[in-house]
């Protein structure tokens, strides 16, 4: 069934901006300073729903830990941040690249230019979830920024079909896919600086939302301490360096070449560094004790 221009007016990330109508009027700098302004209710409107995000996370922690995955499914620019977003986790925290995918309408070609019509095909995701062998531990996370889009949809109810846990990301209340998930975030960023380009506000708050999620959920699992990223593994000599930088901010009082030594010892793994240089242990032992403390540090240091 076709869409309505009167069902698409309705929603008010396409509606036009009182704000913005003379943009095109305007000296550069004024334009740049008008576009930044609608970007300053960003921060308040991903605030208001602070409490579903946190249940979201919650969601997804409480499904990794029995060996769940987390997947993002969008179209266009919400199905890039997805796939960004999931991009950037394994080398941020080490976790395995195939623990948080990020699935695109219209699949790697979407990825670098506009693929027609894939969003309105509401089987698409679930193909694409099938073929990643979708189970009930796994989440999977839907991003529209109009919350009607039928590829999410889609997905989100066959993801609720084998009992996987469900997430919404939409830049409207009330929303369609909010209807289809178990936590609904829906974060109101109201008309676009150009109507209905909702890569500009809807995009920059679904990528603090996602950033929200996927942040949220490895510092669940220990993949912190404090707020330094122990997680981190030395890879090349950028890394090398800020991971003795780290280690030097968990144990201040010793010398580079000891952190150094421990660091090579532990193949590169700033967690298991420290677990050496604060208990003394042997390599092994060490990595035994960060696995009985379920890869906490601040559990094997006895700070929890």
């Amino acid at each position: 069934m076709a869409v309505q221009p009167s069902e698409i007016r309705k929603l008010k990330t396409e509606q036009r901006n009182p704000a913005t109508l003379d943009i095109d009027l305007l000296p550069t700098l004024a334009m740049v300073r008008m576009l930044n302004d609608q970007n300053r209710v960003l921060a308040d409107a991903v605030d208001e729903q602070a409490e579903q995000i946190a249940k979201a996370i919650e969601l997804i922690t409480e499904r990794m830990q029995r060996g769940g995955r987390l997947i993002y499914i969008g179209a266009g620019t919400s199905g890039r941040l997805g796939v960004m977003d999931a991009a950037e986790i394994p080398p941020t925290f080490s976790y395995p690249p195939e623990g948080v995918v990020g699935l695109i309408a219209g699949g790697d070609l979407a990825l670098r230019g506009a693929v027609e019509h894939v969003e309105d095909d509401p089987l698409a995701a679930a193909e694409q979830l099938k073929a990643l062998g979708l189970y009930q531990n796994d989440v999977v996370c839907g991003i529209a920024a109009s919350g009607r889009t039928p590829y999410v949809i889609g997905g989100l109810d066959y993801a609720k079909s084998v009992g996987a846990g469900t997430i919404s990301v939409a830049n409207n209340k009330h929303s369609e896919i909010g209807r289809h998930a178990d936590v609904a975030i829906e974060v109101e960023t109201g008309p676009e600086a150009l109507s209905g380009s909702t890569r500009l506000k809807a995009g920059t708050a679904q990528k603090l939302v996602l950033n929200l999620l996927s942040t949220g959920t490895m510092i669940q699992q220990g993949k912190t301490y404090s707020n330094l990223m122990v997680d981190v593994k030395a890879t090349n000599e950028k890394l090398q360096a800020r991971c003795l930088n780290i280690l030097r901010e968990i144990f201040p009082a010793l010398e580079t070449e000891r952190l150094a030594e421990a660091l090579a010892r532990a193949n590169g793994s700033v967690k298991l560094a420290a677990v050496i240089i604060k208990t003394g242990l042997p390599v092994e032992q060490a990595r035994a004790e960060l696995e009985r403390h379920d890869g906490h540090l601040r559990r094997v240091f006895g700070e929890a």
